[in-house]
């Protein structure tokens, strides 16, 4: 494919391998054309030069996603490209616009989630990582954009996943174009619902697959002019009727067929069926059973199937009767008849068959023998009956099977396409082929041969196709392509259908011949086509022939060639089955035409060859796509590449023919960029002097004596081999730089270990002189020691004992001392202990003596105070009783509250006199006790006195015994004294309770009567609150009464006595304002003329409010003038308590249309703090329950003069307090009906509507500024040596810089509006949590953004984030946390020597957050463009795959990408907690309604 190179030694190059068809080795010895290669295996062979490959060494470990970027195009860099993206699971790769798909044969729902498809959505191809959902979005695009229908086709062997490749194909299709189906299904759902009825009955095992489908499907989505699915069709092709009669081995027939034997007991005996082993049509293959499918299961499942589709119950019954009587048609067998050439049934085994069949398909037994064993010929002038022998009765059963199985497949398929529901109108369609692939195997038979001139069409078309975007490429660069060369597969197609002289065409003919056989065919064959190249006779072979295809030499074998071809479409088989008495089979075969009554030869090959022109012709209508689908090993179990397996699928699958005709002109493509960074250093004189990538490219291949190439517009294009040139060069230069380097290194490396020897060898003199000096200093040291030991040894005897005579000298003075001292404190306390004793029973005394009167006295009070208090409990329980009786009637409330009014007057007149009097009282009381206490203290001095004179007498005199003389004088007149003081004491202690009795008594006095004026205070406001009650019902009333009244005048048919005509009806207030009727003086008049009615003024009030707030009246503190006025007139107007009103559906509906389609953040910020304060006030006033619950809950505050007294004496004032009463006066809770309650419940809405809004519009903002984000500027190799990294180093700050611009913009738009301050810390945590999903998300999309300098670009930016919410850290709040995937990604990224950093490491420190698969795909996408480092080691991926091997079964655990939350992340009571009531305290309302007259109570 490419041509031969010159590989120097050292080379890497790609060998040819019969078990691992290639391996890769470096050469090691060159002997002119032999090359001795030396592979990674181990293994050494010697090649031919033109039979080896150059091997891209600097490719990447995880592969490319486009091999078109593969520096060297050929069979082993595709291989190794598609198995290094296997081993990681990539199993997606494109090659141009063709998507090769690898069967992983294990599940990976992460790639096929919602989120998927929503990050594919409007992603151009090549974008993100290759998809199957990327193919079907660019299709999509392509169809809306330029109005043309597309196809995509789905090809592959047998078990490569073509089916499953198709479902995700229409999924996305109708993810993106679906429709709300009125029956609740979508038409993806009806289509994949369609899959297990055609599976059953065009599905069969083969040699390679235990369920392929033996027909082509093309499912036509539907689309209208606007892009939405309008309906949908299935076109079945190429059925492979001929398996219903021969199957070979080790294959099956249609999986219905075994179905219906293994199917309940009644349905077997009702169908007479039995072993399948026993029927001909299925027992000439052993295989009858498949390992894990069980046959009873899927016939349930496939009847559920049919309940689904819409096919009833008698229509099911009637399908598995038609293919019970195939089965026992197959069983039929022929004998020789009693007449020359004829034929009857064989046994009675054949009979009974025959009998069955007619039994099930409901015609008579008679037709049924004679259709198969005679024709009829009609002449002109008669009619001839022939008989059949039996062999050709066998061939008229084996075509009846046949097209009796054809027209019940076709008739499923009819059903389907009816219930799915098409669209003859529809403008557009996107059809989805899923066809079987190439087939190659020991034994080819007629289907081979058609399914492979299918395949040999589809890649005629394909190679078509892969031309053109090879030529649109070409033009698109502007280079010159004219002389490149397209070579197709037409000599093929032309060779098998080609008319006359054709393959089909010569079977035909031998098939209308009795007396052909596959041996005279084939020698027809060998006869016309023996000097064509494609055709071949094998040799040893008598009837096989071979087909050069374009995927490979196929060697046919003849055998059955003729009988598999014939279709007979027989009269006597159509009138037999059209008279059926079962509808079901006679609508099968409706009449024929009088031109097709008689037999006409129809062959298999010729039908399939129409249908195929059929499908081309609307293929070639569409704009195609291809998938190309892969099945790894024929061993159908995931992590397993076999080579030469998948190297044949590529080769079948037409993906190396794409890459012929891409090496037939410019396989390789580089950007100039990379080509610079690549091959700078061959002609680094270039880069220097050049500033224009295109000319220095030039300049470079021109050095390198390069000819052929072109130089396109953003690429250079390179002619086979002329790489690989290049890259020897390349590997010239990098071998003498390395030589040089080496050369370096070891003469740096031989300087550093002689001066580290001579470094060693003066520390080691170091040593050893330092170690003899330290021991002459330790014997020096040892005999100083020695002296200084003895010196102190004998000053511590001498000090020793000194000390002791020292300690006995003060030991014997001190025990003499303290006997003498221990004497005279003997004698003091003696003393002293007399003293103590004779004044402690005094005091106990004179204690006792008080104790006892205090007593008494407490008695008495309690006594007292007890009847007292029993009497006013008494007078209590009768004002209670009255309090009741006064909620009667109105008049008698009111004579009660003047009552309770006057004697709260004269209860504060008494208190007042009464507090005047205990001023006076308590003056007097003290200046008294002041004077007794004066008294007093003068008495107590001279006692004082006295006492101190006594004892300086008793001093004087020894006391060394008691005196028996005393002074009597002395004695009686200290008595005497004594006596006077006591009493004097004991008037004033008297004097003190006196008082302290009259002080507690007027202090009870005080308190009771404080709790009386308390009391009175609060049956004052019951009663105000239950007069308003009762005037609000008697007004009801009232009302009631006038227009029941009106609507009596109004009913009479004459006029009123005054002669004027009745009044219009007036109609009930909605918003349940009551108001009074002004004509209250006669009931029974009323005026045409009459003033407004208080509803029609309700009205215009509220359309004053609404105009008024409609516009942008701005904010009073801070708070929104437009949400207090709407409050305080709808708190005053009573809509929160009424049953009905109109008022709230007009506020919602303003609100509505002022929001509606508003993309002006400012707008939205306006409105969403208005319904914030609003909804915050309902919060607070609203209140549900029962009638008094809020007033004995919270009783409302007095203003009246007594109870501000009340409140003083409950708590000193102070400012808080007076704040919260004054926003207890704003906010009143009142009853709320359910009007109101729904009324908040849409203004709740409406703030997570608006907050949504504004998010959404902050997130359309950023998109575009994210994906600029995501990705670090290209700066090629030559344009950084002429300007450094300024370029790298400007370009984040403009990206990051302008998301950061916007969030301030938007930030500074909700200070102005003052918005709480919580749902700006939401808007922020939610923005800042898109940003991480979007930048994480595409990280693991896109390849090149797994970069080390993507990663330093991404972190430069995420610290310029870091600052602002530092900076705004009050309204940003935890929103720096939600950026933390993306943090720790790109801090892997960053990181040096990941092949050193362990698992543990990675999970553990460096990214805690990330999940297995999100590290797996961190991993495997990394590569460095800086400094070409390696990634993790073998062994961390190692653990990473077997973790998600573990975890394979949950579904969770597969998704790596994000989901971008986008719910609402605050509640009310977050925002009602966020506000204070005091803050509506100083808010003023609207000044344009101030100066309206009907809005007085806003002042």
């Amino acid at each position: 494919m490419v041509a031969a190179f010159n590989p120097a030694v050292g080379s890497h190059v790609w060998v040819e391998d019969p078990d691992e068809a290639w391996l890769d080795g470096e050469v090691v010895e060159i002997n002119g054309d032999q090359i001795k290669v030396l592979c990674t295996s181990g293994k050494q062979v010697v090649v031919n030069a033109s039979n080896i490959y150059p091997k891209d060494v600097e490719a990447p470990a995880s592969g490319v996603e486009d091999m078109t970027r593969l520096a060297y195009l050929h069979e082993p860099g595709v291989l190794q490209n598609l198995q290094s993206r296997y081993d990681i699971n990539e199993i997606y790769t494109y090659t141009g616009s063709i998507l090769i798909a690898v069967n992983p044969f294990r599940r990976l729902p992460h790639l096929y989630s919602s989120h998927m498809m929503a990050e594919y959505k409007g992603a151009s191809l090549g974008e993100l990582s290759p998809h199957p959902f990327a193919v079907a979005d660019a299709a999509y695009r392509q169809m809306v954009n330029e109005g043309v229908s597309q196809s995509i086709l789905v090809s592959g062997e047998s078990g490569a996943g073509k089916t499953e490749s198709t479902k995700l194909l229409m999924r996305y299709l109708a993810y993106m174009g679906g429709r709300a189906a009125a029956e609740g299904r979508s038409v993806e759902q009806k289509v994949l619902e369609s899959n297990p009825v055609l599976e059953a009955f065009g599905n069969a095992k083969t040699v390679r697959n235990n369920n392929s489908s033996r027909f082509g499907k093309f499912v036509e989505i539907q689309f209208d002019e606007s892009g939405r699915i309008s309906g949908a069709a299935i076109r079945t092709y190429l059925l492979e009727r001929s398996r219903v009669c021969q199957v070979s081995d080790p294959e099956r027939n249609y999986h219905c067929f075994y179905m219906i034997c293994a199917a309940p007991e009644e349905d077997v005996k009702k169908f007479k069926l039995g072993d399948p082993k026993t029927y001909h049509y299925l027992n000439q293959s052993k295989c009858i059973a498949l390992d894990g499918m069980n046959d009873a299961e899927e016939y349930h499942a496939t009847r559920k199937a049919m309940d689904v589709v819409g096919i009833s119950t008698e229509e099911q019954d009637a399908i598995f009767r038609v293919v019970a009587s195939i089965l026992h048609l197959g069983n039929i067998e022929f004998a020789k008849g009693t007449e020359i050439d004829s034929s009857i049934p064989r046994d009675e085994k054949s009979w009974f068959h025959l009998r069955t069949a007619a039994e099930l398909l409901m015609c008579d037994e008679k037709s049924l023998e004679d259709s198969l064993c005679k024709r009829i010929m009609v002449t002109r002038d008669e009619t001839i009956t022939k008989t059949l022998d039996p062999e050709a009765a066998l061939l008229s059963r084996d075509a009846l099977a046949k097209i009796m199985y054809s027209r019940l497949f076709d008739w499923l398929v009819e059903k389907i396409n009816t219930q799915i529901g098409q669209d003859p109108d529809s403008k557009y369609l996107i059809g989805v082929l899923d066809i079987y692939g190439f087939e190659s195997f020991k034994t080819n038979s007629f289907e081979q041969f058609c399914i492979n001139l299918t395949n040999e069409k589809l890649q005629q078309h394909f190679n078509q196709h892969v031309f053109k975007m090879e030529q649109e490429e070409y033009k698109k660069e502007e280079i010159n392509w004219s002389y490149i060369e397209f070579v197709d597969n037409q000599d093929i197609l032309d060779l098998i259908e080609k008319k006359p002289g054709g393959i089909i065409a010569l079977l035909d003919e031998a098939c209308m011949f009795p007396r052909s056989t596959h041996e005279t065919f084939a020698q027809k064959l060998y006869q016309t086509y023996k000097n064509h190249k494609r055709f071949t006779k094998p040799k040893l072979a008598r009837s096989d022939f071979t087909i050069c295809h374009y995927a490979g030499d196929v060697t046919y074998q003849t055998e059955f060639f003729l009988d598999k071809n014939k279709d007979y479409v027989i009269a006597e088989h159509q009138a037999l089955l059209n008279a059926s008495t079962c509808s079901f089979v006679a609508n099968l075969f409706p009449p024929l035409s009088d031109d097709s009554k008689q037999s006409k030869f129809s062959s298999i090959g010729t039908r399939f060859k129409q249908q195929l022109v059929s499908l081309l012709e609307i293929l070639n209508t569409t704009e195609p796509h291809y998938i190309r689908c892969i099945k790894p090993n024929n061993l159908l179990k995931p992590g397993i590449f076999e080579n030469q397996n998948v190297l044949q699928q590529l080769r079948c699958g037409g993906v190396m023919e794409a890459i012929r005709i891409s090496c037939a002109g410019y396989p390789t493509r580089k950007h100039f960029d990379e080509f610079l960074n690549r091959f700078g250093i061959i002609a680094p004189q270039v880069l220097d002097k050049n500033s224009d990538e295109p000319a220095a490219c030039k300049k470079l291949l021109d050095k390198a004596g390069l000819e052929g190439y072109q130089i396109g517009k953003s690429k250079v294009f390179l002619r086979a081999g002329q790489m690989a040139d290049l890259d020897t060069r390349r590997t010239e230069i990098l071998g003498r730089s390395a030589s040089i380097i080496q050369r370096k290194v070891r003469s740096y490396l031989a300087q550093k270990a002689f001066i580290q020897l001579r470094i060693s060898a003066t520390q080691i003199q170091a040593v050893c002189r330092g170690y003899l000096a330290r021991s002459i200093y330790e014997g020096m040291r040892r005999e100083s020691a020695a002296l200084k030991i003895q010196r102190d040894l004998r000053k511590f005897l001498a000090r020793k004992a000194y000390t002791e005579l020292f300690s006995a000298t003060i030991s014997i003075q001190a025990g003499m001392r303290g006997m003498v001292s221990r004497k005279e404190l003997s004698f003091r306390r003696q003393t002293k202990a007399a003293t103590l004793i004779q004044s402690r029973c005094r005091v106990y005394l004179a204690r006792l003596h008080y104790r006892k009167l205090k007593k008494a006295a407490i008695t008495t009070q309690c006594a007292w105070r007890g009847k007292v208090a029993r009497k006013e409990l008494k007078n209590l329980k009768m004002a209670a009783r009255e309090t009741g009786a006064l909620q009667e009637a109105k008049n008698k409330l009111e004579k009660q509250v003047e009552e309770l009014t006057w004697r709260l007057q004269l209860e504060k007149r008494m208190r007042t006199d009464l507090e005047e009097a205990k001023k006076q009282e308590n003056a007097k009381y003290e200046s008294s006790l002041e004077e007794i206490q004066n008294k007093f203290k003068e008495t107590e001095a001279l006692l004082v006195k006295e006492r101190e004179a006594a004892k300086k007498v008793s001093e004087v005199l020894p006391i060394i015994k008691e005196v028996p003389v005393v002074d009597q004088e002395l004695m009686e007149k200290l008595t005497n004294e004594n006596e006077k003081l006591k009493g004097m004491v004991s008037s004033l202690e008297v004097k003190i309770d006196e008082t302290a009795k009259e002080l507690q008594e007027t202090s009870r006095i005080s308190q009771d009567r404080l709790k009386q004026a308390l009391a009175a205070e609060s049956k004052v406001a019951k009663l105000k609150t239950a007069m308003q009650r009762l005037e609000e019902k008697i007004s009801d009333m009232e009302a009631e009464k006038q227009i029941m009244l009106q609507q009596t005048i109004l009913n009479t048919p004459a006029k009123t006595v005054t002669g004027h005509p009745p009044t219009a009806t007036i109609k009930n207030l909605e918003n349940g304002h009551r108001t009074n009727l002004e004509n209250q003086s006669n009931e029974a008049e009323f005026d045409g003329n009459a003033a407004r009615s208080a509803a029609e003024r309700q009205l215009e009030n509220v359309d004053t409010l609404i105009k008024c707030v409609k516009e942008n009246i701005g904010f009073s503190n801070g708070k929104p003038i437009a949400a207090f006025t709407i409050y305080k007139c709808l708190l005053h107007w009573k809509c929160f308590e009424s049953e009905k009103t109109s008022a709230f559906d007009r506020l919602i509906e303003m609100i509505g249309s002022a929001i509606e389609n508003e993309d002006d953040n400012a707008h939205l910020a306006y409105w969403l703090t208005n319904i914030s304060a609003l909804l915050f006030l309902l919060q607070k006033s609203l209140k549900t329950g029962g009638t008094g619950t809020t007033a004995s809950k919270k009783p409302p505050i007095t203003t009246s003069l007594f109870g501000r007294m009340a409140l003083s004496f409950r708590s000193s004032p102070n400012l808080a307090a007076a704040a919260e009463a004054a926003a207890l006066a704003v906010i009143r809770p009142v009853e709320a009906k359910y009007p109101a309650l729904l009324f908040k419940q849409q203004l709740a809405a409406y703030v997570e509507k608006i907050f949504g809004m504004i998010r959404d519009n902050l997130k359309k903002e950023l998109s575009a500024l994210i994906s600029l984000c995501i990705q670090a500027p290209r700066i090629s190799k030559g344009g950084m040596q002429r300007s450094g990294r300024s370029v790298g180093k400007d370009s984040p700050a403009i990206h990051w810089q302008s998301i950061i611009d916007g969030l301030n913009s938007l930030l500074a738009i909700m200070k102005e509006n003052y918005v709480p301050l919580v749902l700006i810390q939401k808007l922020h945590t939610q923005t800042f949590s898109f940003i991480n999903v979007q930048l994480f998300n595409s990280l693991l999309l896109r390849k090149e953004c797994c970069t080390f300098s993507n990663g330093e670009f991404v972190k430069s930016g995420l610290a310029e984030l870091e600052l602002w919410c530092g900076q705004v850290n009050e309204y940003a709040g935890p929103s720096w946390e939600e950026l933390k995937h993306i943090r720790q990604a790109v801090g892997f990224l960053v990181i040096h020597q990941k092949y050193r950093v362990s698992y543990d490491d990675i999970v553990h420190d460096l990214c805690p957050i990330l999940s297995v698969q999100q590290l797996y795909r961190i991993c495997t996408l990394y590569w460095d463009d800086c400094y070409n480092t390696r990634s993790v080691s073998q062994e961390v991926i190692s653990s990473m795959r077997a973790l998600m091997t573990e975890e394979s079964n949950d579904a969770d655990s597969n998704s790596f990408l994000l989901d971008d939350n986008s719910s609402i992340p605050f509640s009310i009571d977050e925002i009602s907690n966020s506000m204070h009531e005091k803050d509506f305290a100083s808010v003023k309302p609207a000044k344009e309604l101030l100066e309206n007259p009907d809005f007085v109570f806003l002042h």
